[in-house]
């Protein structure tokens, strides 16, 4: 018989939390967006995200696991540009119009690595430099995290779950792999 892990169940913010955690799990931008997951923390703890709706975590949360212990929530680096030139609020317009996550500094913006926008912030005279880092792009206006239930018009595919509704684990959610819904 497989044991079942621990289910996290619950999120703590950045600040929110005090007592130490039991093991950290790295997660990159993708990754950090999550509902139910098998993780594996650095520290070797193998426990199952069970959260109640899809949630965007951020670097110094924490996961609650069912028994209250707390797994932190680390931004892995990944392939990243620094965006930077004379009118950042005009590169940063255009960035945005490509619904492009973004974090937004006083001296630069800082997107994932993509060689078409790239091409395109060079053109309107941005300077581009590559490097390798966490990703905490700004998280919109209507949430935590990133920006959801956000319409463009019909073609627009929309997915909601009452949030009453509940999913149950089966033996299918502990295969190691992404476990959604």
């Amino acid at each position: 018989m497989t044991d079942i892990p621990p289910r996290a169940i619950a999120v703590r913010r950045a600040g929110e939390w005090q007592d130490a955690p039991v093991d950290g799990v790295t997660l990159d931008y993708d990754a950090r967006f999550l509902r139910r997951k098998r993780l594996t923390g650095a520290g070797g703890t193998v426990f199952v995200a069970d959260l109640a709706e899809t949630t965007s975590l951020d670097h110094g949360d924490a996961l609650v696991l069912e028994d209250g212990r707390l797994v932190e929530v680390r931004a892995a680096p990944e392939p990243l540009v620094a965006v930077t030139g004379g009118n950042l609020a005009r590169l940063a317009w255009h960035i945005g119009n490509r619904h492009t996550p973004c974090e937004i500094g006083t001296e630069r913006l800082v997107i994932r690595h993509d060689h078409v926008l790239e091409e395109m912030l060079r053109g309107l005279g941005a300077g581009i430099e590559r490097f390798d880092g966490p990703f905490r792009p700004e998280g919109g206006a209507y949430g935590h995290g990133r920006t959801m239930g956000h319409s463009h018009g019909p073609a627009d595919h929309a997915h909601h779950h009452d949030p009453a509704e509940r999913h149950h684990l089966s033996a299918g959610d502990f295969d190691g792999g992404n476990g959604g819904d």
